[in-house]
């Protein structure tokens, strides 16, 4: 069997949430990568995907993979090395007899994901290795299900965006004529609510936070600004004045 690196979408955080076949490739794997955050003290305590995925994954076949995950400024020396050294643990893996790796990541691995920089790294050090991603479900979705709000109807564009982009892609969007998902809102959490409010699509927002885990809290987006975790997503959907006025 030649070897596999599959990235597998574990989605937002309740582990109900994984699918069939992600729970089928994380249980039959010879090893499981889980990303950490890369802390200055070198300490590495279990992150969301770890706790999402440990049910169906012993422990002995559950590895950390440190990321610089707080980095900000585009490529960093720091993020550039974890992203060295994470592809060199995983092809270590394969080297030690391991045909079938797989790495747990939250929502989807082909959606903000840290799996495509790991998978590069893989590439250029093991040609050889199948690189595969199995979908998961996204924060954005899970916030629309627990809010009742459709995401997109009829005509209406969804526009996805990292709060790290900056403010005028956000901005633009908010001024169009669908629902505008914000994900990463963190520290530029206040110049988004200022701008919704310019807009006047503030009382439309909604704010989720820590979706799936047992400190989950979905409403307006003013609560919680001062501890609002990276992991954030800032849902504004579109106007609607009618059943169908889109189609």
């Amino acid at each position: 069997m030649s070897a596999t690196l599959t990235g597998v979408g574990v989605g937002p955080g309740d582990p109900e949430l994984l699918t069939l076949k992600a729970a089928r490739l994380l249980g039959t794997a010879d090893v499981v990568f889980v990303p950490v955050l890369d802390r200055p003290d070198g300490a590495t305590g279990p992150g969301r995907a770890e706790a999402t995925v440990r049910g169906h994954v012993a422990p002995d076949r559950l590895r950390r993979l440190p990321f610089a995950l707080d980095d900000r400024g585009g490529v960093t020396a720091r993020r550039e090395a974890a992203w060295d050294a994470a592809a060199a643990a995983v092809v270590a893996a394969f080297d030690g007899g391991a045909r079938a790796v797989a790495f747990a990541t939250i929502g989807d691995p082909n959606v903000y994901s840290t799996f495509g920089y790991l998978a590069h790294g893989v590439r250029g050090r093991r040609p050889d290795v199948a690189v595969r991603t199995v979908p998961g479900i996204t924060a954005m979705q899970e916030l629309a299900s627990r809010a009742g709000v459709p995401l997109c109807e009829g005509r209406e564009p969804l526009t996805l965006l990292p709060a790290t982009a900056g403010l005028a892609p956000v901005a633009d969007a908010l001024a169009g004529d669908g629902t505008v998902v914000v994900y990463k809102g963190w520290r530029r959490h206040p110049d988004l609510v200022r701008e919704l409010r310019r807009q006047g699509r503030h009382g439309d927002a909604l704010l989720g936070r820590a979706l799936g885990l047992p400190d989950e809290w979905i409403g307006p987006v003013d609560d919680h600004a001062d501890d609002l975790p990276y992991l954030s997503t800032l849902l504004v959907p579109a106007r609607r004045d009618r059943r169908g006025g889109k189609l």
